[in-house]
């Protein structure tokens, strides 16, 4: 049986990692810089969403039109119904309507034709304007929002399919928690409950929940505009200076009003962007400086990355256009953009033709009629197409890269999804990209340093580069030296990792996530007294944090404290009753118990709720076996083994089962599979060289017992086997010595002695 730590809340795969950084200047003291502490704006700031149309209603009313102003809503009945079938999960996702509500339901069918591994979520909000995509969101009684993995597009007419990162068998069901990062560009500013806006914090969101990105994303908190506007005391002037006209901002700094949002360097694994530790999620305010609270990164120049096109870099493709670095900074968003007001249809021709001639005007006249131009209206259609986008393959989206000639080929086929993972993920440099010109400082330094490891991008050099430059800056916050345990035990460096996680806990004692993955990693060391009393600790200092419960009860099953750790686990899962993971790992720990039936129905329920969950399909598999059920566990054998075909624990386990019924040439193919995915399981080598030693061929076997030997030298059964092997072979000599040496164990000893004196050996 295998246990499986709990996932951790990890952001979605489009938007930024919540991170923050440290204040950057040298002379601030240490205790000042450690101790600071990121500050969400206070609500009071901020005015209601729909204060501002009492004064700007024409603009209010084009405004809720564009895709910003829809960008986020409650569902109605008007979303249609329908079932999508999803190969490579072979899964039917379904959206219903029941009461008025409506609802995203996923079954499988079994072996029988019938309906298994049902899920089903009611969907609460709609993320998206429709404009390209819209993402189903349940809000759990947790008040965390989850993404449903059935999402809708715009292209092709509109059709359903996978959201983005779902196209695999083993993706992340309804599991996806929306981080602040996610509804930050995507909604208003929602409140967050005390101390949930601190790193690492999980994502809960208070009522009411906003509808849409409202005005103060880009004119900052309206309270006091809209109340002075209200008193009919102050004047026009004062109005005016008490909210952001990104107008009158520097060329700069109006630019980082839409940048907030639409620079994403890519959203695949590098990470894009670093949000600094001493900011809250929704800190910044238009006309600070963006790198007050993210710095910008992408993969190395020369990387064979260049050419990205993703659907949120708009603003990346349109800083390496030959128009935007000839004009000096002339070209802004707003050349072109009316965030206002989204022109439709000929208007929209008519209007980007009309930004385009500030500067063409008189070239395109004289290439027209020089006969070297077509008369045609429609410049973006030929110089800024819409492609398929690499991320979200099911999306159409403006390319923002300015060219001379449209690229050939089809930039709307269709594609498959890719997944940067394993071997096809990125392994290199990850070098800041906005601000290019940030000066040298300790964030400079330490943010850089630590995005080559936050992704495992460049994990090999960032982290001793982050362990030194630490040590240059001996006043960075806890954060980074948290994260430099996770890039060590990340590494299987747990000894290490350990270091680090205590010298985050010695700066911020309160800090939950460095203390649940101490004790996790003083769990894997064997320091397992003070790993429990590590992670009660953690669940003092977080009762809510299920995967905390989840690891003092895997923490508690180590020291064999079955009731211990049926309880804890128990209290993860009655926390989130979503996570697969403690629900698996309650069977184990039931199982140790004897309580077999309710560990059969732990597993199922993990199962029921990961489909793909390799290890439940392989722990319910042993159990099904030890039922003797042989059909019913080979069934999910074969899907732990679909699922995770380098599984060598599983193979093993399989061909117990195999030979148990007799299918001795089946339980052989898998013992050699497992030995090719891991050449050191000596149980498997055990194994097989008995196998082999029944079918009466021990030369075939010798190999294996000398493999068993190897990796387990004091094994009296492995000096006996080989003996015995050795003997039957014929080789007298070679024998003799291992016979001797099992001769000397009281386990072994009776066997050894016999097979001696059969060699006419005295023993």
């Amino acid at each position: 049986m295998r246990e499986t730590a709990a996932s951790q809340p990890v952001a979605p795969r489009k938007g930024r990692r919540i991170l923050r950084a440290l204040v950057p200047l040298l002379a601030l003291s240490a205790a000042l810089y450690i101790a600071a502490q990121p500050q969400a704006n206070p609500p009071s700031q901020y005015a209601p969403p729909q204060t501002c149309a009492a004064c700007h209603r024409a603009i209010a009313e084009t405004y809720r039109q564009t895709g910003m102003g829809r960008s986020f809503s409650t569902p109605t009945l008007a979303i249609g119904t329908a079932t999508y079938y999803h190969a490579p999960s072979e899964s039917y996702f379904t959206m219903l309507r029941r009461s008025g509500k409506l609802f995203q339901r996923r079954h499988q069918l079994g072996p029988d034709g019938r309906e298994t591994n049902v899920m089903e979520k009611q969907i609460d909000f709609i993320l998206g304007s429709g404009n390209h995509a819209r993402t189903f969101l349940h809000r759990t009684p947790r008040n965390t929002l989850i993404e449903l993995p059935l999402g809708w597009y715009a292209d092709k007419g509109g059709h359903w399919a996978m959201n983005p990162g779902y196209d695999r068998p083993d993706h992340e069901g309804f599991r996806r928690k929306v981080s602040y990062d996610c509804m930050y560009c995507h909604n208003g500013y929602p409140k967050i409950p005390n101390g949930h806006e601190q790193p690492f914090a999980e994502p809960v969101y208070a009522d009411p929940l906003p509808s849409g990105i409202d005005c103060q994303r880009c004119h900052g908190p309206g309270k006091q505009h809209a109340d002075l506007a209200a008193s009919g005391k102050a004047t026009p002037d004062t109005i005016r200076k008490a909210i952001v006209n990104p107008a009158r901002l520097t060329p700069e700094r109006r630019e980082e009003v839409c940048i907030q949002c639409h620079l994403e360097t890519t959203s695949f694994p590098l990470p894009n962007s670093l949000q600094r530790y001493d900011r809250g999620p929704f800190d910044f305010q238009p006309g600070q400086p963006l790198s007050n609270q993210w710095l910008f990164f992408d993969h190395a120049p020369g990387a064979g990355r260049e050419d990205k096109f993703e659907i949120v870099n708009a603003v990346y493709r349109i800083r390496r256009s030959k128009c935007f670095l000839e004009s000096k900074g002339a070209m802004e968003c707003g050349t072109c953009h009316n965030p206002h007001d989204v022109p439709r249809g000929a208007k929209a021709v008519a209007h980007y033709d009309a930004a385009c001639r500030k500067c063409h005007g008189e070239p395109f006249t004289k290439t027209v009629a020089a006969g070297k131009h077509t008369k045609a209206v429609g410049c973006a259609d030929c110089h800024m197409p819409k492609r398929r986008t690499d991320d979200v393959v099911h999306s159409l989206a403006t390319d923002h890269l300015i060219q001379r000639h449209k690229p050939a080929g089809d930039l709307q086929a269709d594609r498959p999804e890719r997944h940067e993972t394993g071997p096809s993920a990125y392994k290199g440099e990850v070098a800041l990209y906005y601000p290019a010109d940030l000066p040298p400082s300790p964030t400079r330094e330490l943010y850089t340093a630590l995005a080559q490891v936050i992704d495992k991008s460049n994990l090999e050099k960032g982290i001793p580069r982050l362990a030194a430059t630490l040590q240059r800056f001996p006043f960075a916050r806890p954060e980074f030296h948290f994260q430099l345990g996770e890039a060590l035990r990340n590494t299987g460096r747990t000894a290490e990792s350990i270091a680090a996680y205590r010298e985050a806990i010695k700066r911020n004692p309160q800090m939950v996530a460095a203390q649940e993955s101490l004790g996790v990693a003083l769990r894997r060391a064997g320091q397992l007294p003070e790993a429990v009393e590590t992670l009660k600790h953690t669940t003092q200092l977080a009762p809510t944090r299920a995967a905390a419960w989840h690891e003092l009860g895997l923490a508690y099953h180590v020291q064999g404290k079955i009731a211990e750790a049926t309880t804890a686990i128990q209290k993860a899962i009655t926390l989130d009753p979503d996570l697969p993971e403690p629900h698996s790992n309650l069977g184990i720990v039931l199982l140790s118990s004897g309580d077999h039936a309710k560990a059969e129905a732990a597993f199922r329920e993990a199962i029921r709720i990961q489909p793909d969950y390799a290890d439940a399909h392989g722990n319910l598999a042993n159990l099904l076996a030890g039922k003797g059920d042989l059909p019913s566990a080979r069934r999910h054998f074969e899907t732990a083994l679909r699922l995770n075909p380098k599984d060598a624990a599983v193979r093993y386990n399989f061909a117990v089962a195999l030979g148990r019924s007799g299918d001795v040439d089946a339980a052989q193919r898998q013992l050699q599979a497992a030995l090719e995915a891991d050449p050191n399981l000596a149980d498997a080598h055990e194994l097989l060289g008995n196998l082999l030693m029944a079918r009466n061929q021990p030369a075939a076997a010798l190999p294996r017992y000398r493999a068993w030997l190897r990796l387990q030298p004091a094994s009296a059964q492995a000096q006996f086997a080989l003996g015995s092997a050795l003997a039957m072979t014929g080789d007298r000599a070679a024998a003799i010595p291992y016979l001797r040496k099992a001769a000397a164990d009281p386990a072994t000893r009776d066997a050894a002695t016999q097979l001696l004196r059969q060699l006419g050996v005295t023993p």
